[in-house]
């Protein structure tokens, strides 16, 4: 007679153990892309710093009116864009979500725990 139950057992495993790998290897997909997407985003931030700095040494140099609207034209509608890519990036939630909440209690509770030692 054969126990069934003890392969079954063993089965389950097999089957908890492979759900397992599926949700670390997902996870680390997700991580991946989130890391893909951070970089993608310091690039763009770094090319609009350097881009804009050029332009506006150039607009400098060779415009007598440097404070008009066109001199910055470049810069304010591209930061418009580089706003949005942080917000797709980042999140809304990024500046006062509830990460940033228990942040900063955190902050507030080391820093007195720190004074009263």
């Amino acid at each position: 007679m054969t126990n069934y139950s003890n392969d079954n057992q063993d089965n389950s495993k097999q089957f908890q153990k492979g759900q397992n790998d599926f949700y670390r290897e997902d996870a680390y997909l997700r991580a991946q892309k989130k890391v893909k997407k951070i970089v993608g985003f310091y690039w763009h931030l770094a090319s609009y710093v350097i881009v804009n700095i050029f332009l506006l040494f150039l607009f400098s140099r060779n415009n007598d009116n440097f404070w008009s609207f066109g001199t910055f034209s470049t810069a304010i509608f591209w930061g418009i864009g580089l706003l949005f890519h942080f917000i797709g990036t980042f999140g809304p939630d990024f500046f006062f979500g509830k990460k940033w909440e228990k942040r900063k209690i955190q902050e507030y509770l080391d820093k007195d725990k720190n004074r009263f030692k």
